[in-house]
């Protein structure tokens, strides 16, 4: 590995921070966001049953604000759980807005890895060309300065290649699955306001 590294020149060390920013971002955003954990299943039919045994209360709003994205939402709304349902939908569409933004969290800087991770391989690709041509003398080509161009050349456009394609996939992945986690939120907290005003039965 330190063999390719060195033969793909400087250039390649742009790639590999990128390489390790990214998979960090996206062993941390496939811990965060899972269903059970953004969107406990069973949670919306736990906090009716405990809205009918005591109603809301300061400990059960604390425990759900830090029990999860939809626990906050949820804590949100049951705030102002004596206003109109108006107001309580207003609530929660500021819980919501917040939430969905945590949940969004590093997929900007994924989806910029991924986009940049083509260029700086053209970089790489750009410098390995720059060797070549400045291997050129009077006598001829240099042959190990001219190799060493073709590798920095050929690595780093693979390098870059390599880096992006995962990137761009989990980039997608996650924007798809923030949206599917987001409307499910909406859904559940709509059910949650209809049945405290009695619109809709649990």
């Amino acid at each position: 590995m330190f063999a390719i590294v060195e033969a793909a020149g400087w250039p390649i060390w742009l790639l590999i921070v990128s390489s390790v920013i990214a998979v960090a971002l996206i062993a941390e955003r496939l811990m965060f966001l899972r269903n059970k954990t953004v969107v406990p299943p069973e949670l919306l039919n736990q906090v009716v049953k405990e809205l009918g045994q005591h109603g809301v209360t300061d400990t059960m709003l604390a425990r759900l604000a830090t029990h999860s994205p939809l626990g906050r939402i949820f804590a949100a709304g049951l705030k102002n759980v004596k206003s109109s349902p108006e107001v309580m939908k207003d609530s929660i569409e500021e819980a919501g807005r917040a939430t969905a933004n945590e949940l969004e969290r590093f997929l900007t800087t994924l989806g910029t890895i991924a986009a940049i991770s083509p260029l700086l391989g053209l970089f790489g690709t750009v410098v390995g060309m720059i060797e070549i041509f400045g291997s050129q003398t009077a006598a001829g080509n240099t042959p190990a300065i001219l190799a060493h161009g073709i590798s920095v050349a050929l690595y780093n456009t693979a390098f870059g290649l390599i880096v992006a394609v995962p990137s761009m996939i989990f980039y997608r992945h996650f924007r798809a699955k923030v949206d599917t986690l987001i409307i499910e939120m909406e859904q559940q907290a709509i059910k949650l306001v209809e049945i405290v005003h009695g619109e809709r039965q649990g």
